[in-house]
């Protein structure tokens, strides 16, 4: 369709207007589409100053953080949903081998780490370090970080002040150790001197099996207090439960024979097993199995057995025997106390310290007349990544 012209001068005229009107509306709003801009473009650069300072300051903590990182004297791995090292601060590689990062965690605890007696402790290879590992969640963003601290300094100060402990309760005890070693020691300088006299060939034997039998005594005891000193420490290793019930029985099962008692020894679940020194972990169940036999008399029953509940192995050795007074049993474990004229008092404070010294503990339970049941729990150790 069409415009005609403006056929006259009033039309024209109405036209001429209406453009220059139209050109106003235009021109005011060009300027204020400038002055829009002009706003848009105060505000872009306040936004951007903005963010340059936020960009900046996240630039500066990222570099404190990464400061902070490589000063800590723990080690800081990251690592992703799939259990793979991200990322590591330098603690780490001074406490581990190996490249470390894009390596899986399990493999690299499998290499390097070995557990210990405490839960989250582990050993660093052969090198005697000892690491405390924690670990947490990484928002929902997948993965975990764990946190290496070096315990190897505090974990020696901790030993240092048992022993001095154990040294400060044997300083106490010296007037007990002196008794137990006189006695022994009197009877074998007695016996000794009779053998300068005129005796028969049977009395100097005699004589002199009798000196040897107070020698021995004399032997075992410091045994004892040595290993009372050093806290039943020795290499550990990996133990079947099963295994060390069965050392204990082909120990004692002879001398509960000889002694004309009912022993029994129940089974565990195969796949048990704790850390430790399997020489002092024998040593502590024969010496509760010891103690057993001399509360009975011919025809009781003593029972050795291991039950598993949760984390833990707990070692029962009950007896059908007379039983401990109720006001004896607090002081049980205390070096050199015994209610026995032969007895050394050590037995109970060696299983004690045994005990300790592999993180468990000890228990007992005993009603007079009737019976006891000591119970040494010990943590099972488990071959799992910290993961």
């Amino acid at each position: 369709m069409s415009v005609s012209p403006p056929s006259s001068p009033e039309e024209l005229q109405e036209a001429f207007n209406l453009f220059n009107q139209v050109s106003e509306q235009l021109t005011d709003v060009y300027r204020e589409l400038q002055k829009q801009v002009e706003q848009l473009t105060q505000d872009l650069a306040v936004t951007n100053n903005e963010l340059r300072r936020q960009l900046e300051e996240k630039e500066s903590l990222s570099q404190r953080l990464s400061r902070l990182l490589a000063a800590l004297p723990g080690g800081v791995v990251v690592l992703d949903d799939a259990g793979r090292v991200n990322e590591a601060n330098p603690a780490v590689f001074s406490l581990l081998s190996g490249k470390l990062l894009g390596e899986q965690w399990g493999s690299v605890c499998e290499r390097e780490l070995r557990p210990t007696t405490t839960q989250g402790e582990w050993l660093i290879g052969d090198s005697g370090r000892r690491i405390v590992i924690s670990t947490n969640r990484i928002g929902e963003q997948g993965g975990e970080i764990l946190l290496l601290q070096d315990v190897t300094e505090a974990y020696q100060l901790q030993d240092q002040l048992q022993r001095h402990k154990r040294l400060s309760s044997m300083g106490e005890m010296v007037a007990g150790l002196a008794h137990q070693l006189r006695t022994p020691l009197s009877a074998a300088l007695l016996y000794t001197s009779h053998l300068r006299g005129e005796l028969s060939p049977e009395d100097r034997v005699r004589f002199a099996d009798k000196a040897l039998a107070r020698l021995h005594s004399l032997e075992h005891l410091i045994r004892e207090m040595l290993i009372f000193v050093r806290g039943g420490k020795s290499n550990q290793e990996r133990i079947a439960v099963s295994t060390l019930l069965a050392d204990v029985q082909q120990v004692m099962e002879p001398q509960m024979a000889h002694h004309d008692l009912v022993f029994e020894v129940g089974e565990c679940d195969a796949g048990v097993y704790v850390l430790g020194s399997r020489e002092a972990l024998s040593g502590a169940l024969a010496n509760l199995l010891t103690n057993a036999m001399q509360a009975c008399q011919p025809r009781q029953n003593i029972r050795l057995s291991a039950v598993v509940n949760g984390g833990w192995a707990a070692f029962h050795v009950a007896d059908t025997g007379k039983g401990i007074p109720q006001k004896l049993q607090d002081r049980l474990f205390e070096p050199f106390f015994t209610t026995r004229t032969e007895g050394t008092g050590l037995g109970l404070a060696i299983v004690r310290e045994v005990a300790q010294m592999h993180g468990g503990e000890i228990s007992l339970q005993s009603t007079e007349g009737e019976g006891s049941e000591f119970i040494l729990r010990l943590p099972i150790s488990e071959q799992e990544s910290i993961l």
